[in-house]
């Protein structure tokens, strides 16, 4: 019996004790470092740096075909002119696939007027992130450059102009030249040079996307399109001064399939005009004023020929300008304007909210003529807003000889900003309908279509 209890007592002792070197055991596995075969990757990240590799100055090509314009040699402090960094990083990014000219952020590039010329490998990138600038007025202009423009951009397709950067016109010098209109008394000039150039310009190129920049204060028109096809216009931050003459924030001339959307535009002239030649634009969610409007014109100058067609402004607001949805002409031109929609446009203190004026003219002398850019096709659709009781509501000028026909009003409400007393509509020579009531009451609007429906062959040429 003794024995038993002896026995017992050392099976016990012997269980716990095996027991305990187990545990231990896995105790102590499961603390252990893992083994190399399974932790591999891991066990080389705590393993010491490699020695740095030896500074060196990277080709351009080396990063990723980022060509970044400090290392052309460009300083960057608003003072020096890196117009030649500029250019040769131009070149070597034009001559890349996927090429991107890098303009750094926290400096300041002054360039002098450029040419940067195609044609270039597709995806190319001008990747604004500091700012750009010219020289500081006409004084600081080389005399042997053209004071027309600064930047421009020729015989370039697939281009992508783009950043959170700032391009700075530095105008002011060019807007207080005395030749300029607001300078000189009731709106007078003084003779002498007055060329002052375009910040940004596009020729004879196609496939363009620029966007997401802000613009400011440029001499002329901000951004002009000359000869483009597929162009591309989005979320721009466009200023200049109320009383800035003639910087209209994007200019189209003999360009079609334009998209211009979600931009914001503050400036002295119209927010975007087309020019001649322009077809199949869609102008949606601008930000438009003070300023002078949305305009197709001027057109016909000169006795020229003008031919606009398939035109879009919606969803859009405009505010404190001069205008707001315009199309203007001059006597003696000869073409026409057609398929024109602008829907859904909110009007805030305008002057001339919706106007048609086939007597445009930019001073006091202008002539009498018989013939005219043709004007049809023409639809407005839900505009509503306030109009400044300084000028009419609706403003249908259109030519003696050559009427409009097919205006088409509905869903057309625009008070008085001040006051209660509602301005009639203007109307001349104008035929149309209205398919809703509109306020004001649009009683002017001739039906049908004018006795002569047709107008001469030489004004149908487009």
């Amino acid at each position: 019996m003794e024995f038993n209890k002896v026995f017992l007592l050392f099976f016990c002792i012997f269980f716990c004790f095996s027991a305990f070197q187990a545990e231990s055991r896995l105790l102590s596995n499961f603390f252990q470092e893992p083994q190399e075969p399974h932790f591999r990757v891991l066990s080389q990240i705590s393993l010491p740096p490699s020695p740095a590799p030896e500074a060196h100055s990277p080709s351009p090509a080396d990063s990723a075909a980022i060509f970044n314009v400090l290392s052309y040699g460009a300083v960057g402090d608003g003072v020096t002119d890196d117009t030649q960094a500029f250019k040769m990083a131009w070149d070597d990014a034009c001559h890349t696939d996927s090429g991107i000219l890098l303009v750094p952020s926290r400096y300041s590039f002054m360039i002098q007027s450029t040419i940067f010329t195609g044609p270039c490998k597709s995806g190319l990138v001008f990747q604004i992130e500091g700012t750009i600038m010219p020289p500081d007025g006409p004084d600081s202009w080389p005399k042997n450059y053209s004071k027309r423009q600064w930047l421009v951009f020729y015989r370039v397709s697939g281009m992508t102009m783009q950043g959170g950067g700032l391009i700075d016109g530095r105008g002011e010098n060019w807007w207080n030249l005395p030749c300029k209109p607001h300078k000189g008394v009731n709106g007078t000039t003084s003779h002498g040079p007055c060329d002052s150039p375009v910040a940004i310009r596009f020729f004879m190129s196609s496939n363009l996307t620029v966007q997401g920049l802000r613009v400011r204060d440029s001499p002329q028109f901000h951004f002009r399109f000359d000869g483009c096809q597929d162009v591309n216009v989005y979320s721009l931050y466009i200023k200049s001064p109320s009383l800035s003459p003639n910087t209209d924030g994007i200019h189209i001339e003999n360009t079609s399939d334009v998209r211009i959307h979600n931009t914001i535009i503050y400036n002295g002239d119209d927010c975007v005009s087309i020019g001649a030649g322009c077809h199949n634009v869609d102008i949606r969610n601008i930000t438009c004023g003070p300023s002078h409007g949305i305009s197709i014109g001027s057109l016909g100058k000169q006795n020229t020929k003008a031919c606009v067609s398939n035109i879009t402004v919606t969803d859009s607001l405009i505010k404190h300008s001069a205008n707001g949805v315009r199309i203007k002409t001059w006597q003696g031109g000869f073409g026409s304007v057609s398929k024109v929609t602008f829907n859904n446009i909110v009007m805030d203190t305008v002057r001339n909210p919706i106007i048609i004026d086939q007597y445009y003219c930019e001073t006091k002398g202008c002539q009498n003529q018989t013939s005219a850019v043709y004007v049809s096709d023409i639809l407005y659709t839900n505009i509503k807003g306030t109009y400044d009781v300084r000028s009419p509501p609706m403003r249908l000028a259109c030519s003696d000889s050559v009427p409009c026909t097919n205006l088409t009003l509905s869903d057309v409400e625009l008070f008085p900003a001040q006051g209660q007393n509602i301005l009639d509509p203007y109307c001349w020579n104008a035929y149309g309908c209205l398919k809703t009531l509109t306020i004001p009451p649009v009683f002017c609007l001739l039906e049908g279509y004018p006795p002569d429906s047709m107008p001469p062959n030489d004004v149908l040429v487009c």
